[in-house]
C-alpha cells in the first residue's frame, strides 16, 4: 500500500489517497489510535463520490473509527468495461420497456462482485496492517450485493450496514441465507433504481439473528438524517 497524498480536515481527520497495485483508495483516521474500521462501500468513481463519501467518513471518525474506501473495478479512472457498459445500456432499456431483467441483473452485477469482493479483501490485508488500525471491522454502503458476499466470505467483518438501492441478483438470495452477522438494512421505499420486492425479499433470506430493516419515505437521494444516525448507533453498538 503506498500513501500518494496527505490532508488534515477540520476537526483532526487524516485523509490519506493510496493505492494497492492497481487499486486506489482513501484511507480516514482519527487522531485516537488504533482504531476499528469501517469500509465504505459506494457503487460510483472516488471522485464522484467524494462529496458523500466524505461526509460518511467523517461520520465514522466522530464515533472513533477508521474509515476506509476504494474505487471499484470499472468505475471512476479505473478502465472501463464493455461488458459492464453494455449491461447497463440493456438494463436502463429493459426498464424503459419493461422487459424482464434477471438476467442482464446477473450480467452486470455478478462480475462485478466477483472481481470487487477480493479486492476489498486485499485493502483490508493491508489496512490492518497498519498500526493506527485495528479490529473489528464493519461494513457500510452499497453495492449491496458486494456486501452481501463479503459478509459470507470475511471473517473479519464482524457487523455490516447495508444499502438496499442496487440491483440484485436472485441467486444471491441462497448466498445471503449464509449472513450470520448483526445487520442494518436501509431501504428507501421509492428509490426509482431497485427493485422493492427484491430488497424485501433479500431481508428474508438473510440468516442472520440480529437484522433490522429501516425503510424510509422517498427516492435514491432522499435519506433521511436520521437514518444515518440510526446506522451510526449501530456501529458503534457493534464495533466498540
Amino acid at each position: 500500500m503506498h500513501f500518494i497524498s496527505e490532508k488534515r480536515l477540520d476537526g483532526g481527520t487524516l485523509e490519506r489517497d493510496f493505492t494497492l497495485g492497481e487499486i486506489p483508495g482513501t484511507l480516514w483516521t482519527p487522531a485516537a489510535s488504533p482504531a476499528p474500521l469501517i469500509l465504505l462501500g459506494h457503487p460510483g468513481g472516488l471522485r464522484k463520490m467524494y462529496p458523500r463519501l466524505v461526509g460518511r467518513a467523517r461520520s465514522s471518525v466522530s464515533n472513533g473509527f477508521a474509515a476506509a474506501t476504494i474505487e471499484l473495478p470499472g468505475s471512476g479512472d479505473r478502465p472501463p468495461s464493455a461488458e459492464a457498459e453494455q449491461a447497463r445500456a440493456d438494463l436502463r432499456r429493459a426498464l424503459t420497456t419493461g422487459e424482464p431483467v434477471d438476467e442482464i441483473v446477473d450480467r452486470l452485477i455478478l462480475p462485478l462482485v466477483e472481481k470487487a469482493v477480493p479486492e476489498w479483501q486485499r485493502v483490508l490485508d493491508a489496512l490492518l496492517s497498519l498500526p493506527e488500525i485495528r479490529g473489528p471491522v464493519g461494513y457500510s454502503g452499497g453495492v449491496i450485493a458486494i456486501g452481501v458476499r463479503l459478509a459470507v466470505v470475511e471473517p473479519r467483518i464482524a457487523a455490516a450496514g447495508l444499502f438496499a438501492g442496487s440491483f440484485v441478483p436472485r441467486v444471491m438470495i441462497d448466498e445471503a441465507r449464509q449472513v450470520t452477522i448483526p445487520l442494518h438494512v436501509l431501504l428507501q421505499w421509492d428509490d426509482e433504481g431497485n427493485d422493492r420486492q427484491m430488497a424485501l425479499d433479500l431481508f428474508d433470506a438473510f440468516g442472520s439473528r440480529e437484522k433490522t430493516l429501516q425503510a424510509n419515505m422517498g427516492g435514491h437521494t432522499g435519506v433521511p438524517r436520521f437514518a444515518g444516525d440510526d446506522a451510526a448507533r449501530f456501529f458503534v453498538r457493534h464495533l466498540t
